[in-house]
């Protein structure tokens, strides 16, 4: 289990490794701009076939384009969040957790894998991740409204309320973290607060009066329980 001292124990490992471009120049001369090229071209076929749902597909060639540059960090990061998508989550992990470690400050990967986390239900591990997110950047709109999730299913409802309120106001065009905001009040007792919260989620998107299409929450990392107390506030 990820604590906060192994994580920064990683952190500061991987961090020191990363400044010190003698120990990684070596294996990046290595890479040829024959290589490169095919890198790219598999991680766009990859993304094709992701977006065709051909998960099993995409990831052969994502993991293609990895071997080919294994230095390119967004290649995987794209890896591992494909990998999430086709809900293999240990695997996700893994790829993500290998971007962090050659570059420990990059903001996707860690939202990346916090969210990872959190729908595999490690919940403290996911507010660590997403805490250090929030860290590399305070307007970080993905990591508060992602704790929110978490803090409310750990039943610390204040501090789900409060990343909730944060979100919304780095992005109030998004209806999530008002769902989620709803979420955390009616589950602390504030069942006025969550009305009224999840009215003006629907004004933001009409399509949150139907209670069939909140079962699409689980795409934005609500749980199965998350979406029926949401279901619950719409019904009251």
């Amino acid at each position: 289990m990820l604590n906060l001292l192994t994580f920064i124990s990683l952190i500061t490992a991987s961090t020191a490794i990363a400044a010190n471009p003698k120990a990684n120049s070596s294996r990046i001369n290595q890479i040829s701009q024959a290589d490169q090229r095919a890198a790219d071209e598999y991680r766009q076929l990859g993304l094709s076939y992701r977006n065709q749902e051909r998960f099993d597909d995409a990831i052969a060639a994502l993991q293609q384009s990895v071997k080919l540059d294994p230095q390119n960090i967004d290649g995987r990061i794209i890896l591992g969040w494909t990998q999430h998508l086709a809900k293999k989550y240990d695997a996700a992990a893994t790829s993500l957790w290998e971007a962090i470690y050659r570059s420990p400050t990059s903001l996707q990967a860690f939202n990346a894998i916090g969210i990872v986390y959190l729908v595999r239900g490690d919940l403290p591990q996911s507010v660590v991740l997403h805490s250090w997110a929030a860290l590399l950047k305070t307007d970080n709109e993905i990591a508060h409204y992602n704790l929110s999730l978490a803090y409310q299913r750990l039943k610390q409802y204040d501090l789900a309320i409060a990343y909730a309120q944060k979100a919304i106001e780095l992005e109030p065009s998004n209806p999530h973290p008002f769902v989620a905001l709803a979420i955390a009040q009616w589950t602390s007792g504030d069942q006025t607060g969550a009305k009224k919260t999840f009215r003006d989620a629907i004004g933001v998107d009409a399509r949150y009066r139907s209670s069939d299409f909140l079962n699409f929450l689980n795409e934005a990392g609500f749980s199965n329980e998350q979406i029926q107390i949401a279901k619950q506030v719409l019904a009251s």
